[in-house]
């Protein structure tokens, strides 16, 4: 890992055909000036923008989707939030006011059950929130698209980019919770589970919330085992950049090492902030998202 001083550092493994190695430790702030005038207050930005007004997505068999929508040039930039999270998070509204900037199209939504979407929390399935993003692609986006997805939408981006190949032009994850239900779930010793599976329901602990866990019902973990994608390759070839914090305490910095070994693009960047936490809402992450966004865009727009 390398080290720096007055401004963002991060240590950058990039994939080759040789396998993975440091590629290098470069300052987010410096040449980027952009994204620093856009992100001098992530914390004021967030505050201001969650009472601005919501569209719904209406679909005739399933419940209706809260979403915010600019319209813009192609790629368009689509934030898939984390769990229990909703659209109106720092980094939904910061990528928001970026895309804005720039004039690119950018999607911001709550899945059903969260936020201001209707359906009920209790009954929603990773299976129902990877169709939630299937129809947001599909109803309210045109064209090449960058998915954002943090911790579980991290997860559900990856789904969409294999359900939606010729959509998803590339993808940035931040603390991907990629199998983090199963994963942890399993971790636990035999006789907890056994004791979970009788009462139906698990407290997934938490440090995000006040009750300090996520009550999940046994049925959600079950169904979630046939989202896993970690045990054999990942059928996504678009470029990829995977964001996380070594000080994660949720999801560890591995499981990005992990995904970007199985999945089959070799367009793939890990980049780990030392002190970065789960939830990289602070500013400096801020502008190491927005920066890696500004890249990807630029890339693409090169390419056509």
């Amino acid at each position: 890992m390398a080290a720096g001083s007055g401004g963002v550092c991060w240590a950058l493994w990039r994939r080759s055909a040789r396998g993975w190695g440091w590629a290098a430790c470069r300052s987010a702030m410096a040449g980027a000036g952009r994204v620093s005038l856009l992100l001098r207050s992530p914390g004021q930005l967030a505050a201001c923008r969650q009472k601005s007004s919501f569209s719904f997505l209406s679909r005739p068999d399933r419940p209706n989707l809260a979403y915010n929508k600019i319209k813009g040039k192609n790629p368009g930039v689509v934030f898939l939030p984390g769990l229990n999270s909703n659209m109106n998070g720092q980094k939904a509204v910061a990528l928001e006011d970026f895309c804005k900037s720039l004039g690119h199209a950018f999607v911001r939504f709550d899945y059903t059950g969260c936020g201001s979407s209707d359906g009920n929390l209790q009954e929603c399935t990773v299976g129902k929130w990877r169709k939630d993003v299937l129809s947001v692609l599909d109803e309210l986006t045109d064209g090449p698209q960058i998915l954002v997805g943090s911790s579980l939408g991290g997860w559900l981006m990856l789904h969409a980019a294999i359900a939606r190949p010729e959509k998803v032009a590339a993808l940035v994850g931040v603390a991907v919770a990629a199998d983090y239900l199963v994963t942890t779930f399993k971790r636990l010793p035999l006789e907890v589970q056994k004791e979970i599976e009788e009462k139906g329901e698990w407290k997934l602990p938490t440090k995000h919330n006040e009750e300090g866990f996520y009550c999940l019902s046994y049925d959600v973990i079950k169904e979630a085992e046939n989202h896993c994608l970690l045990n054999s390759p990942i059928p996504i070839t678009c470029p990829i950049r995977l964001i996380h914090g070594m000080k994660d305490e949720d999801v560890p910095w591995q499981v990005s090492m992990q995904i970007a070994d199985q999945v089959l693009s070799t367009d793939v960047d890990v980049i780990l902030r030392k002190v970065g936490q789960h939830r990289m809402k602070e500013k400096d992450d801020m502008k190491l998202l927005v920066y890696t966004v500004d890249d990807l865009i630029d890339k693409l727009t090169t390419l056509a």
